[in-house]
Order: C-alpha cells, then sequence, then structure tokens
C-alpha cells in the first residue's frame, strides 16, 4: 500500500512522520548531524519503520528557511535539497517543499484545547490574520489567514532576521555589544537557543560576570534551579519576546490571535507565564491599547509542524483533484 512522508526539518532535528487518514503516525526524530543529506535520513526512517522506498506514493518536507526554486539550501544546518534528484531517487512525480514556519501556522489549525496554553485572555477576530513565531534553533515567522470555505493559508516569511527591536537603555547596552560581535542583529541572535547562549555571554561580559553556563539548557536550567543571574537573563530573553511578538502583531495586523510555538518556550511554561512577555507586547507607546483584546497562546503540542506538512500536502491533493 502506498502512503504519504511528511517531514519538519529544523536546523538540529529532522522529524519523520508518515500521514495517512489524515493524521500523522510512526514519529521518528533524527539528528540533522548524523546525516549527509536529507535522502539519507529519509532513507533511515523508512528503514526504522520496515518500508522500502516504493511505498512512498508522495512527500511533504518543511523545510527552515525561504523555499525557492530546485534547490533548497537550509538556513541553520548543512543540508541542500534538490527537488529533481530528491525525486529521481524515490521514484516520485512531485516533492512538496515548504517553510518551516508555514507548516507550523498550518498545524496550529488543528490544535486541541488541551494542546494550548492560554498566555493573555482575548477575542480573535476570526476574519483577521493570526501570527505564529516561536523560537528554536532559528525563530520562525509566519502568517495565517483563514480562506473562504474555512480553509487556512499560511504565509511564511523570514521575520525572524528582521532587526532586534530595542526598548530600554539595558537592551541597548546589550545591542551595542552583539553589534560590535556581529555586525547586523537580527531577531534571532538573542530569540533562539543559541541566541539564549549569546544572551547570557553577553550579559556576563557587560556586568563583569564570569560565563559559567555553556549551554542554552544549562541557562534555562539554572534559572528554573533559583539562579538569580540565570533567571534574568531568561526574563529578558522573554520581555525580547514580547517586544519582537509585538512589533510582529503591529505589522500583520494579527488581532485573529497569536500562536508562541518553537522548541524553546515549552521547557519553561510557567516561568513564561510570569515573566515580562506580556510587558514587552503590549510596550508600544499610543498603541499599547491595540492589544487589549488580541488573545496568545502557547503551543505545547509536540510536532505541530509535522501535521502542518500533511495539511499541506492534503491541499495539494485536493487543488489537483479539483482540476
Amino acid at each position: 500500500m502506498k502512503v504519504a512522508l511528511v517531514g519538519d526539518i529544523g536546523g538540529t532535528n529532522a522529524r519523520f512522520a508518515l500521514w495517512r487518514e489524515q493524521r500523522v503516525e510512526s514519529v521518528r526524530v533524527l539528528p540533522t548531524l548524523d546525516y549527509a543529506r536529507p535522502e539519507d535520513a529519509v532513507h533511515a526512517y523508512l528503514r526504522n519503520i520496515g518500508l522500502g522506498v516504493e511505498a512512498l506514493e508522495a512527500v511533504c518536507l518543511a523545510c527552515a528557511g525561504p523555499v525557492t526554486g530546485d534547490e533548497f539550501r537550509f538556513t541553520n544546518n548543512h543540508w541542500r535539497i534538490s527537488r529533481q534528484a530528491f525525486c529521481k531517487t524515490f521514484g516520485l512525480d512531485e516533492l512538496l517543499l515548504i517553510n518551516d514556519f508555514a507548516a507550523m501556522a498550518l498545524g496550529v489549525t488543528r490544535l486541541g484545547a488541551g494542546e494550548l496554553v492560554s498566555v493573555c485572555a482575548g477575542l480573535s477576530e476570526p476574519d483577521l490574520p493570526r501570527l505564529v513565531i516561536g523560537p528554536g534553533t532559528g525563530l520562525g515567522v509566519a502568517t495565517l489567514l483563514q480562506v473562504e470555505g474555512g480553509g487556512w493559508r499560511a504565509l511564511p516569511s523570514e521575520g525572524g532576521h528582521a532587526c532586534l527591536s530595542v526598548g530600554s537603555v539595558r537592551e541597548a547596552t546589550i545591542w551595542a555589544c552583539l553589534h560590535e560581535r556581529l555586525g547586523h542583529v537580527n531577531a534571532e541572535a538573542v530569540l533562539s537557543g543559541s541566541g539564549l547562549l549569546q544572551l547570557y555571554q553577553t550579559c556576563c561580559a557587560l556586568d563583569g560576570k564570569v560565563a559559567e553556563l555553556a549551554s542554552p539548557a544549562a541557562v534555562t536550567a539554572a534559572a528554573l534551579a533559583g539562579d538569580a543571574y540565570a533567571a534574568a537573563v531568561l526574563e529578558q530573553f522573554c520581555l525580547w519576546l514580547g517586544r519582537i511578538t509585538g512589533d510582529a502583531v503591529l505589522t500583520t495586523g494579527a488581532r485573529g490571535g497569536v500562536y508562541i510555538a518553537g522548541g524553546i518556550v515549552p521547557r519553561f511554561v510557567e516561568f513564561f507565564l510570569s515573566s515580562g512577555f506580556r510587558q514587552g507586547l503590549r510596550d508600544k507607546g499610543c498603541m499599547s491599547r491595540y492589544f487589549d483584546e488580541v488573545p496568545v497562546w502557547l503551543v505545547t503540542a509536540d510536532y505541530p509542524g509535522l501535521e502542518g506538512a500533511g495539511v499541506a500536502l492534503q491541499q495539494l491533493q485536493g487543488a489537483k483533484r479539483r482540476r
């Protein structure tokens, strides 16, 4: 029996699953560093679940970065992929490639109440855009639009590479230090896994402290264990995520609501809910009241990107049938 394969490939991990009867199954997570090419990872996945290449009927891969043309270069890992070569390897007529946060956006449309945590109460305006944003290996940003007939359209972006906004003297000092080191300071320079570590190291340098923590996981663990300095850095991370999210809401008019996704924030839900995120979100001067009724949810589902890749594949197949 022929099956569809979906993948959600970020900078660190490649998640694969089968898409069958409008749901994902047989999920596996493979480190991208363990494989030279995405084709090798797909072969490993198929071996792991006991399927041969001939079983594949369709494939959708959600990839971190802008998707155009035949060849795709991943933004945060060493992989490249050619649609033509991939199809030849697996005997496919077509490979559907979509941006990973476009997939994330489509995926959140399938979440249940138990997979969302309310961050800010509000009233969603259904005819207006929704924003999906979240730090992981990088910072993903996408916009979600409801279309006629009850379906959804996801608009990908590279909002994580927009300039990091500054809202206080302390943030300006951190920004200046980052600028000296990096040149262009984009949002994911702070709002990502490596960004959290970079924020910690920068703050330590500014405050004359020895940077004893050597990974983003260590910074988070120390903050949650009561380390006051690590907690202050994580607080700054949450505040900055609020600022960047608020900027994106104003830019896109996302009064339909905001979904905070990605792999980082769900690791410290209680800390996040009591952090300065809301302050940063609303700190927009004369436009602060704009956010009074904008609902914000934190996505805690395990694999929304895979769900979204399945939705994208389903939409493509439906469009073909209507032609």
